[in-house]
């Protein structure tokens, strides 16, 4: 008897304590410093209703690059009204043979959902399995926190996706552009990957590289 007293105390204890710390919402004060434990909440007498609407993501984005595909982030630097919801969301352009090279978001999970025309995405897990799947309009794919994936147009048209994120900022890193478009030495890149220096080189210059 004196345990379940015990228990329903510390119980009592916890409830009462997140009860007294919730708050219905914090707007990023965007201005201030992002940090990892995000941006400082806006004053809410300050705070609005645009706070919590982002229409950015109704145009499609410019595919006229080297990937030939956009994308459009709807994350809390966009969108002040996500700070600390632990969501987030981003539209994919991709023109014919576009292309979302391998990358990751090292703070979230991902699911897409296809709008329009064929992706064909995929990543590779922890064991170096590959899961892939040319996907619809319509259809969903899920991608695991942390793993490296991609999404390739595989149609004949234009395609675009929403994709969303259990974070407000899930960070990213495309594989591509930490190798090549950077200043580290030629020489490492290929002692670490096994790619022929000349090669190496010309993916550097392709993308801004240097060393």
């Amino acid at each position: 008897m004196r345990m379940i007293r015990i228990l329903f105390l510390v119980v009592s204890i916890l409830f009462s304590s997140s009860n007294a710390l919730t708050q219905d919402f914090c707007v990023a004060d965007v201005k201030a410093v992002d940090t990892p434990a995000g941006y400082p909440c806006k004053n809410p007498a300050h705070v609005t209703a645009e706070d919590f609407v982002f229409d950015g993501l109704k145009m499609s984005g410019n595919t006229t690059n080297i990937i030939s595909a956009a994308v459009t982030p709807a994350f809390v630097a966009q969108f002040p009204g996500l700070n600390g919801l632990g969501l987030s969301m981003a539209r994919l352009d991709l023109a014919p043979k576009g292309v979302i090279p391998f990358h990751t978001h090292p703070g979230a999970s991902e699911i897409l959902v296809v709008l329009r025309g064929a992706i064909t995405a995929g990543f590779v897990s922890s064991a170096n399995s590959v899961y892939v799947k040319t996907l619809r309009k319509g259809e969903v794919m899920v991608f695991p926190q942390g793993l490296l994936h991609f999404q390739l147009n595989t149609g004949k048209s234009h395609a675009n996706a929403f994709v969303s994120f259990n974070s407000p900022n899930p960070g990213l890193q495309i594989l591509d552009f930490a190798l090549f478009a950077n200043n580290l030495p030629s020489s490492l890149v290929g002692a670490t990957t096994f790619l022929d220096l000349a090669q190496i080189k010309k993916l550097k210059g392709v993308l801004g590289g240097s060393g």
